[in-house]
């Protein structure tokens, strides 16, 4: 079976070396459980801050119940069962109503957001790593 890849050519035949992973529609050649843990932080992350400001955005919508983004447990799962890709779920906030039927907190939002963004700069470094390891592992001299 061949593989194309999309932006730098294609290879003629599967390789036999190590194990490939089918990750949506392509072969990953490249990926750890380390690197897909951190790719999945990283879709979870940004899925939790759009999540953050459409709560903040709607602080005044009559009936709008806030939502939540969860993945951290799920993946946890993942790594504990070598794989490290997990999606990220959002649920409706538990937290109780206003009189008009809305329950976002503006302090809940705003503490859930600076330790969203610091948990994905965190995680973004932790990909540069990578990249930069692997960016010294292919250079030849």
């Amino acid at each position: 079976m061949p593989i194309t890849l999309i932006e730098h050519g294609s290879l003629d035949a599967t390789a036999t070396d190590r194990p490939l992973y089918y990750n949506s529609g392509r072969f990953v050649v490249l990926e750890s459980v380390s690197s897909a843990a951190i790719a999945s932080a990283l879709d979870g992350l940004a899925l939790r801050q759009r999540t953050i400001a459409n709560n903040i955005a709607n602080i005044n919508t009559p009936n709008y119940r806030a939502k939540r983004v969860s993945f951290e447990a799920e993946l946890a799962a993942s790594v504990r069962g070598g794989d490290g890709h997990a999606a990220a779920t959002i649920e409706a906030s538990l937290e109780p109503t206003q009189l008009n039927g809305n329950n976002v907190n503006l302090d809940t939002e705003t503490l859930s957001n600076i330790d969203t963004v610091l948990r994905y700069q965190f995680a973004a470094r932790a990909a540069n790593g990578q990249f930069t390891s692997l960016r010294a592992a292919m250079r030849t001299n």
